[in-house]
C-alpha cells in the first residue's frame, strides 16, 4: 500500500494575524511538513515580521522550526505597511505578551539562499507558499533560475481576480505592495495557484465561530481567539459586517485537501506602474486575450468545512 507524504513546503509569510493562523495551521497538519519559515517585510517591517514568527513558533513550542530574514523592501517601490489593520508591531493583540526565549533566534543563511539551497538539494520536489509580498520568491527566482525544477507548485495568497481590492479599489495587499515580484513569478512558467480575495472573502471568521474554536480550550487556540477579536475590529469596519475575512490560511488548507476550493486556470498579469492601478491582477477569466493560462485562480471554498478542520487541527496544538 502507497503511503501518502506530506507536502514539504517552505511558508513565506509576513505575520500578521492571518499569516500567525497559516502558520499553527501548517505546524498542526499532519498533511504538511514544514522546512522552514522565510520572513518579508509586508504587514509591519521585516524586524517586527522576524520578531512575530519567533513568538509564533516559541508559543507552539517549535524553536525547532528554522526561521530566515528575507527581503526588507519590494523589489523597486519603498515598502508600504499594513499597521491599520494589524497595529504596529504587525501582531497586536490584547492578550498576554509572548516572550521569545534567548536561545530562539533567526537563521544566519538568508532567506533567498535558504529557498534555493532547499529546492536544490530536496529529494522530493517543494510546494513554496508565500502569504505576504512575493518579493523573497521572486529574488529567489531570478539568482538560481533552475530551482524551478524542483519546486512542485507555488500556492500564494495575493490578487483579486473578479473582486475589488483590500488596499486600493483596484489592487490586493500583497501584490500591490510588490508588483514586479509578482510578475516575475506569474511569468516562471512554474505550477502557480492563486488564492485571491475572491476566495478568501468566502473564508469569513466571525464571533460564533471564534467561540467555538476558543473552546478547544487550549494555547494556540486561545491565542486564535485572541488575535481574531484584534483583527475582526478593522475589517467589520470597513467591510460594514460582522464577519473578517481570513487570508493566509486559505493557503495551508489548500495543500491539506484542495477539494475545498474551487477555480479554473487562466492567464494572469499585474499592473506594475499605474498611479491608478498599481498591483491590479489583470486576469483573463473568458480567454478573450488568447493567452496561454499559467495561474490556477481560486475563487470559492466550503468555508463551513475550512473551519471545521481549523478547528480540529488547532486543537492538536499545546
Amino acid at each position: 500500500m502507497d503511503l501518502k507524504l506530506p507536502k514539504k513546503i517552505i511558508l513565506d509569510c509576513d505575520p500578521g494575524h492571518d499569516d500567525a493562523v497559516a502558520i499553527m495551521l501548517a505546524v498542526a497538519s499532519d498533511e504538511i511538513d514544514l522546512l522552514g519559515i522565510t520572513c518579508v517585510g509586508g504587514n509591519a517591517t521585516l524586524e517586527n515580521t522576524k520578531l512575530n514568527t519567533l513568538k509564533i513558533c516559541s508559543l507552539l513550542n517549535r524553536k525547532d522550526i528554522p526561521i530566515y530574514s528575507g527581503a526588507s523592501k519590494p523589489l523597486v517601490y519603498d515598502l508600504v505597511t499594513a499597521e491599520h489593520v494589524h497595529g504596529k508591531s504587525g501582531l497586536d493583540n490584547d492578550g498576554e505578551e509572548i516572550k521569545v526565549d534567548e536561545d530562539h533566534f533567526i537563521q544566519e543563511l538568508n532567506a533567498v539562499d535558504y529557498i534555493i539551497e532547499t529546492c536544490k538539494t530536496s529529494e522530493e520536489k517543494i510546494y513554496l507558499c508565500p502569504t505576504g509580498p512575493l518579493t523573497n520568491i521572486a529574488l529567489s527566482l531570478k539568482k538560481d533560475p533552475s530551482i524551478k525544477e524542483n519546486i512542485k507548485e507555488i500556492v500564494f495568497m495575493g490578487g483579486a481576480a473578479l473582486c475589488l481590492g483590500n488596499i486600493t479599489p483596484a489592487a490586493e495587499f500583497n501584490i500591490y505592495v510588490d508588483p514586479h515580484a509578482a510578475n516575475i513569478v506569474l511569468k516562471s512558467g512554474i505550477p502557480i495557484t492563486m488564492m485571491g480575495l475572491d476566495v478568501t472573502h468566502k473564508v469569513n471568521v466571525n464571533k460564533r465561530i471564534i467561540q467555538s474554536i476558543k473552546s478547544n480550550n487550549n494555547k494556540a487556540s486561545l491565542f486564535f481567539a485572541d488575535l481574531m477579536e484584534f483583527y475582526s475590529k478593522f475589517n467589520t469596519e470597513l467591510y460594514e459586517t460582522d464577519e473578517s475575512p481570513l487570508h493566509d490560511p486559505c493557503v495551508i488548507a489548500y495543500l491539506i485537501d484542495n477539494k475545498l476550493f474551487y477555480g479554473k486556470k487562466a492567464h494572469v498579469e499585474v499592473e506594475e506602474n499605474s498611479e491608478l492601478t498599481r498591483g491590479e491582477t489583470v486576469t483573463d477569466w473568458w480567454g478573450v486575450k488568447k493567452l496561454k493560462p499559467n495561474c490556477n485562480v481560486v475563487v470559492e471554498a466550503n468555508s463551513e468545512k475550512f473551519f471545521e478542520i481549523l478547528k480540529l487541527e488547532l486543537a492538536k496544538l499545546n
